[in-house]
């Protein structure tokens, strides 16, 4: 058989150090798939939904870092591969998606599956070419990879099937690629303007994000200098909360301790390497930002001065300028702040449960969180399930916990924990599902029993859509076809394959918990959860107050005292 251009393709890719592809196969993916097959050096990881690809993809380069590769066919296959390619991206993780196109001749004349990727990848990528010649192949795929990892986010390749299969125009010699993202360093003037800053300030608070990945310990020392509490967003909850003595918790919808009181009480608050969304929970005033996009400085909240650098460069070059601040009051104000909200919030219901039906998923949660390995990688659903994870799961620098949590996608835990045991095969990966998440890409469960990975899927089984169901009640609407039919899942994981626990009680759940974490393959823990558990952000602003209290009296009004009795009952403690 003469070389192709698909097996050009396979070369670069081996070349730039990728070692799998996810994906589904299928006509004009074929050459692809084949010169795949015969390679000998790439892996075809077959998943049953082209999202449930993507998902896996951005897992693993979330995970090593490095690139990795998804695959989808031409029109269906595209239009399902769109969504975890949108999520990659916003992740910045490091994604090449292959998009098979229509042949080339029949494009433009609206072809069977005929779409244009072209358009439908354009906001979900720093990059997407048509290879329309066999001469493109290899410069248009390293400019694809380049971008992905030089940038952080995804790229797209859109490949017309009859290109592929055409004959090669020669293997493609071998060139470097580019194997990290830049890192720019400061300007020395603005670096000793936000020294005179910082100096002039009595209070200082430090807020986190992933970009401060790379540069914990010159966070913590930043902290140790100015005596700064410091809080930080989900993403960089990894990152800085663990051994921190001056962690402070999280703002926001999930937010939890002494965090917003902090960054609003400040003198000034320093954003480190984040683009938190919610403006709401961000003070407007004395903020400085440093972010290595320079795009994101001041774009959620006013900012007296930006940086447009790398956080541990930034903080290396401002430390030899700032003096010591030796009064730490307002450090030890907020941490007995947030050991207070602590003790008295997060830890309402993860004792004295055993009466408590149906079983509250705080209680899951810390379950899951004390009896899983040290070192172990969690994958959460959008939702209620993020809350769960963002308050109980404990970091300690070994753990990692991934999520759509910037692009907010559901049924993104499975698909996730596929990647994530794929590219770190000797680690234990538990899927945090809601029941509505895993519904939607169920067919992911077949995935991890294909491969016989030993994925721990946990499901939040509320037969209720929570969030969405909390978001119309704060809204002062009653909720309105949030709610589903009980289903259980276990028997369904176990038709599959799965060993798996049902729990309805809550005296036998730790015991369940400990049997699906331990054992030797596929596992899946279904506990009914009850649907009225209420996320109570760290701070509550008057209209939502108001707006819950109006969903209650239209659910008192239609009748439904008992259903407003059980809610207020359910959270008595939280509340």
């Amino acid at each position: 058989m003469s070389r192709t251009v698909a097996d050009d393709l396979v070369e670069v890719l081996v070349q730039a150090g990728v070692t799998r592809v996810y994906g589904l196969v299928g006509d004009s993916l074929n050459a692809f798939s084949d010169a795949v097959r015969r390679s000998g050096t790439l892996e075809w990881v077959h998943v049953h939904h082209e999202e449930g690809a993507a998902f896996a993809a951005s897992a693993e380069a979330q995970l090593t870092g490095g690139l990795a590769v998804c695959a989808g066919s031409c029109g269906p296959g595209n239009t399902h591969l769109l969504q975890g390619v949108m999520d990659a991206h916003r992740s910045g993780a490091p994604v090449l998606a292959l998009a098979s196109h229509i042949t080339s001749t029949q494009i433009g004349t609206s072809f069977f599956q005929e779409t244009k990727p072209e358009v439908l990848f354009a906001q979900a990528s720093h990059y997407c070419e048509l290879v329309s010649q066999p001469a493109q192949l290899a410069r248009t795929a390293r400019a694809a990879i380049q971008n992905a990892v030089g940038k952080g986010g995804a790229a797209v390749l859109v490949l017309p099937g009859d290109v592929l299969g055409a004959d090669s125009a020669g293997s493609p010699p071998a060139s470097a690629l580019v194997a990290s993202r830049p890192k720019p360093v400061p300007d020395e003037a603005a670096v000793a303007e936000l020294a005179e800053r910082i100096n002039a300030a009595g209070r200082v608070t430090i807020f986190g994000g992933i970009g401060c990945a790379e540069s914990r310990q010159e966070v913590l020392q930043l902290a140790a200098w100015l005596e700064a509490p410091v809080g930080h967003t989900l993403r960089g909850k990894d990152v800085l909360q663990y051994d921190n003595p001056y962690d402070v918790g999280m703002t926001g919808l999930l937010g939890y301790g002494a965090c917003y009181k902090a960054l609003h009480e400040a003198d000034l608050v320093l954003l480190l390497g984040t683009d938190f969304p919610y403006n709401d929970f961000l003070p407007t005033r004395n903020n400085v930002q440093v972010d290595i996009d320079p795009a994101r400085l001041g774009r959620r909240a006013p900012i007296s001065q930006g940086i447009a650098a790398d956080v541990g460069h930034t903080i290396r070059a401002l430390l030899p300028l700032l003096r010591e601040k030796k009064d730490r009051s307002f450090l030890d104000e907020m941490l007995r702040e947030h050991e207070h909200a602590i003790s008295t919030g997060l830890e309402a219901y993860t004792h004295d449960v055993d009466h408590l039906v149906p079983i509250h998923p705080e209680y899951v949660a810390a379950l899951v969180d004390e009896l899983a390995d040290d070192d172990a990688i969690f994958t959460a659903d959008t939702g209620m399930c993020c809350t769960w994870a963002a308050r109980y799961l404990t970091p300690n620098g070994r753990r990692r916990l991934l999520g759509s949590f910037v692009h907010g996608s559901m049924a993104n835990a499975l698909p996730m924990a596929v990647g994530a045991q794929i590219a770190q095969p000797g680690r234990q990966v538990v899927s945090l599902s809601g029941d509505g998440g895993l519904a939607m890409l169920m067919g992911e469960l077949l995935t991890v029993k294909t491969h016989r990975l030993p994925v721990k899927v946990v499901v939040f089984n509320n037969s209720s859509l929570a969030m969405v169901r909390l978001e119309m009640m704060v809204a002062g609407d009653p909720p309105f076809e949030t709610d589903h039919d009980m289903v259980d899942y276990a028997a369904i994981a176990a038709g599959a394959g799965f060993f798996t626990r049902r729990v309805t009680e809550p005296a036998d759940l730790r015991e369940a918990v400990g049997q699906v974490l331990a054992h030797d393959g596929p596992a899946l823990l279904d506990v009914v959860t009850t649907a009225d558990a209420l996320e109570v952000p760290s701070h509550l602003t008057l209209e939502e107050a108001r707006g819950f209290a109006l969903s209650m009296g239209k659910i008192v009004l239609k009748g439904g005292v008992g259903e407003a009795w059980k809610l207020a009952r359910t959270n008595l403690r939280n509340l």
